[in-house]
């Protein structure tokens, strides 16, 4: 298991757990609010956007199901690029993509919230599409089983029906509750990150 992936890993089933003890709590200070006023009800500060967010919302998660989803994710594409990278130019691309993923999401809720709806970002799955966008670049002929429908995938095509997916769920609004804009901006930001080191490689160790 590489170090990095090890540390992720670990820290998100820690604060995961955290969250359940103490009901929540944590999602107030540190889940990715919407670009609003800070305002009090009562004298009880609403919860807003506040800078280190852009990070800490990646390693908060609603349910048990979404963390084994994204940590199972993370561990199965991030452990190849962690190997391949070295883990220096792996930590930078993933928080390049769990930023880049936090940024783009902004600015669909800060939309939302001017028409009244006001809601928390949440999870991993920013940056784990990055890695994901990341692996079918570097790996593009790597086969991939599928649990359904259960066939066999290039990574390149698993990649591109992944993306094609979330934009579309994104546009029509298919599976409210779900940050599929989150999900494209992690994958748009490692893309260009990517682009970027084909002309100036990043020191891998």
């Amino acid at each position: 298991m590489p170090p990095v992936i090890s540390i992720l890993l670990m820290a998100n089933v820690t604060i995961f757990l955290l969250e359940a003890a103490t009901g929540g709590w944590l999602i107030v200070p540190f889940a990715l609010w919407p670009l609003i006023p800070e305002v009090s009800l009562a004298g009880v500060p609403q919860p807003h956007f506040v800078l280190w967010q852009l990070v800490t919302y990646a390693f908060l998660h609603g349910s048990i199901l979404h963390l084994l989803l994204n940590m199972y994710a993370l561990w199965l594409f991030g452990s190849r690029m962690e190997q391949t990278w070295g883990s220096r130019a792996f930590t930078l691309y993933y928080f390049v993509c769990v930023i880049g993923a936090a940024l783009v999401q902004l600015v669909v809720t800060t939309q939302a919230a001017k028409a009244g709806a006001v809601y928390p970002t949440i999870g991993a799955s920013g940056g784990v599409f990055g890695i994901l966008l990341a692996f079918g670049m570097t790996f593009p002929n790597e086969r991939l089983m599928l649990i359904f429908p259960p066939v066999v995938l290039k990574a390149k095509w698993f990649v591109l029906i992944f993306g094609g997916i979330e934009l579309w769920a994104g546009v029509t609004g298919t599976q409210a509750g779900v940050a599929h804009f989150a999900h494209l901006g992690g994958m748009l930001f490692g893309f260009l990150l990517l682009l970027y080191w084909r002309r100036h490689p990043p020191a891998y160790n």
